[in-house]
C-alpha cells in the first residue's frame, strides 16, 4: 500500500534537510563552545563491562523503546478520537479536523494550495500535527485523486516528516526511558521542538510548491 507519490517522499527528504538546518540556525543560534566541552567521554555513554552485556543493554533499551512508541501512538490517536466524540456531542458533524482546516487554511494558501482545497488539505495537516503523520496519510490517500497535482505534492512533502505532537512525546519518553535526567531536558523544549519542526514542515512544502 503507497500512502504518499513517492516522488515527493524523495524530494521532501533533502527539503526537510535543508529546512531543519535553516529553522534550527533561526530558533537557535550556533555558539562557540570550547574544546574540553565538546568533547564525549565514551565511559560516561556506557557503563557496559563486555560486548554481551552492550548488546543486552542495548536490546533492552530497544523493548523500551518499542513500548513507549506504540503507547505513545496508541494514547494520542485515542485522545484525537475523544475529543473528536467531544466535540461532535457538543456541535453535531463538527470534527477536530474540520476546525484545524479553517485554522491552517491561511498558512495553506501561503504555501501554494489551491483555494478550494484549502480547509480539506488543512484538516489532513493539522491532523498530522496532533497525532502522527501516517493517521495524516491515511487521510490523504484516499483524495489523491481528487486533489490536484500541485496540492497534492505540497501536502505530501509537509508530511513527510515527524514535526507532532506524538512525535516529540515519543523522543522525550524514550530519552525519558533511557536516563531520566536527559529526558526532563527533552521535555522542557517539547513545544519549542514541535514549533521549529513544524516551521521546518512548511518551509520544504512551499518550495516544493514553488515548482509543481
Amino acid at each position: 500500500m503507497q500512502m504518499l507519490p513517492a516522488q515527493y517522499v524523495l524530494v521532501a527528504i533533502p527539503l526537510n534537510m535543508f529546512s531543519s538546518l535553516i529553522i534550527a540556525s533561526l530558533i537557535a543560534p550556533p555558539v562557540n563552545i570550547s574544546d574540553e566541552a565538546d568533547e564525549v567521554d565514551v565511559k560516561e555513554v556506557s557503563e557496559a563491562k563486555s560486548f554481551f552485556e552492550a548488546m543486552g543493554n542495548g536490546a533492552l533499551d530497544g523493548g523500551k523503546i518499542a513500548l513507549i512508541v506504540a503507547a505513545m501512538l496508541i494514547a494520542f490517536i485515542a485522545s484525537l478520537e475523544l475529543v473528536n466524540w467531544i466535540i461532535s456531542s457538543i456541535f453535531a458533524g463538527v470534527t477536530l479536523q474540520q476546525i484545524l482546516g479553517y485554522v491552517l487554511a491561511p498558512i495553506g494558501f501561503l504555501m501554494g494550495i489551491a483555494p478550494g482545497e484549502l480547509i480539506q488539505t488543512g484538516g489532513i495537516m493539522g491532523t498530522k500535527i496532533i497525532t502522527n503523520e501516517f493517521v495524516a496519510m491515511l487521510e490523504l490517500e484516499p483524495l489523491v485523486g481528487e486533489l490536484s497535482e500541485k496540492t497534492v505534492g505540497i501536502v505530501s512533502v509537509f508530511l513527510t516528516s515527524f514535526a507532532n505532537f506524538a512525535s516529540i512525546g515519543i523522543i522525550a519518553g524514550t530519552v525519558q526511558g533511557i536516563d531520566s535526567e536527559k529526558g526532563a531536558a527533552v521535555s522542557k523544549f517539547g513545544l519549542k521542538l514541535l514549533i521549529g519542526a513544524t516551521l521546518g514542515s512548511i518551509l520544504s512544502a512551499t518550495i516544493a510548491g514553488l515548482f509543481l
